[in-house]
């Protein structure tokens, strides 16, 4: 048996044993009679899902179709996975994993108590992105560098958002053509195939009509991966500073990146 054929037996074991698992009343659905097994049917996953019986029926069966990235994440919401099952489920239909279904990342309060230690032991600033590149959280000596950070609105606190729409931060930096355009890359490259979810359009779509400089940039299809490098600040209190810059990825929070400064 080849690797992809094993690849897929997995994915429908997985499917066949969370569809057992759903509370039916959780997705307004009537209780299962009590001849039948808990969960829901395979026609009733298409139904919510949004796919065809004959297509879902054929995943379970480990038949090679090629299921894309957003029925995945809708099967993932459906079925209410947790984050890592999520990205279980993507690596097992052939995607990247990293990527959290809408609503499922992008809160604090949702992360492990020991990263938000984790963040509030490094001397200089950090902070941690979900995989829509929210900031969700960050450490003291962040808040005193980008001091607006703290009184933003949770879904106004988008590093690329910020970065191409607030003047602030655009201050902050004084390299910011540079660094601006390098992160657009960096956002292409590290959301890939997510790009074409409805949250992430969005977000695209309100950057690009709120920032003519975002507009330009993303037109370009510059694509970047992350390296380590120095970054430029000037800071409020200390003046023009110095920094290197590191990304570290928790594996106990899938579709998170802690952003760190070093001195």
């Amino acid at each position: 048996m080849d690797t992809d054929q094993r690849r897929r037996d997995e994915l429908a074991a997985f499917l066949r044993d969370r569809r057992a698992r759903v509370d039916r009343t959780a997705v307004n659905m009537p209780p299962a009679p009590r001849s039948r097994v808990p969960g829901l049917r395979r026609e009733e996953v298409a139904a919510l899902a949004g796919v065809s019986v004959t297509w879902y029926t054929w995943l379970e069966q480990a038949r090679p179709i090629n299921p894309s990235r957003s029925v995945l994440e809708a099967i993932a919401r459906l079925f209410a996975l947790s984050a890592p099952e999520t990205d279980y489920l993507l690596r097992l239909g052939g995607h990247a994993g990293g990527w959290m279904p809408a609503g499922r990342a992008g809160h604090a309060g949702d992360l492990p108590p020991h990263l938000h230690h984790l963040l509030e032991s490094f001397a200089g600033p950090a902070f941690l992105l979900a995989a829509d590149w929210s900031i969700v959280a960050w450490n003291a000596a962040y808040a005193r560098l980008y001091t607006r950070i703290s009184s933003l609105a949770p879904d106004e606190r988008n590093l690329l958002w910020l970065v191409f729409t607030d003047p602030a931060l655009r201050e902050l930096m004084p390299d910011w053509q540079a660094q601006s355009r390098r992160f657009a890359g960096e956002f292409r490259a590290a959301v890939g195939p997510a790009i074409g979810t409805a949250d992430l359009s969005d977000l695209v779509a309100r950057l690009s009509a709120a920032s003519a400089d975002f507009a330009r940039v993303w037109a370009d299809r510059a694509v970047e991966t992350f390296s380590s490098r120095e970054r430029v600040f000037d800071h409020p209190t200390r003046g023009r500073v110095t920094y290197e810059e590191h990304k570290l990825v928790p594996l106990d929070a899938p579709g998170h990146q802690l952003v760190l400064y070093l001195e």
